[in-house]
């Protein structure tokens, strides 16, 4: 069953509302779990990965990968669901991704590793996404 889309937050009082403190930092201030610590690190079930924040789908299942890297890896975003913008934080020049329905920080994208036959790797923190598991 899919998660409704549901209306958006206009205040960061709204969001905090609505999200846990790990959920806000992560998805609203930008901030990141620690690595190997979220639910869908090692996550094999089929089906949609939607935004947590609004329920926006993101992901599909058949994309995601064993990166090793100690978040969820997916080679791919469902078209036009994920922004990308430049991310000079911390000493660094990154290409952040966020919801583009909710503008909620999703994590970052990197192209070249050759991991994937689509060279990129969609690293997104699992706090920032809710699985919908595929049924039959």
């Amino acid at each position: 069953m899919t998660e409704p889309l549901v209306t958006l937050p206009t205040s960061d009082a709204e969001w905090r509302a609505r999200l846990s403190p790990d959920e806000f930092r992560v998805l609203r201030l930008a901030g990141t779990e620690a690595a190997f610590s979220g639910e869908y690190v090692n996550t094999k079930t089929e089906g949609t990965y939607h935004c947590r924040a609004c329920g926006a789908q993101l992901f599909d299942s058949d994309t995601k990968f064993d990166s090793h890297c100690g978040w969820p890896s997916f080679d791919d975003a469902i078209p036009g669901t994920v922004r990308e913008i430049e991310d000079r934080s911390h000493g660094m020049v990154r290409t952040e991704i966020r919801c583009a329905r909710c503008d909620s920080h999703l994590g970052h994208v990197f192209r070249g590793e050759r991991m994937t036959a689509k060279n990129t790797r969609h690293c997104v923190n699992s706090l920032s996404i809710k699985l919908e598991p595929k049924t039959d």
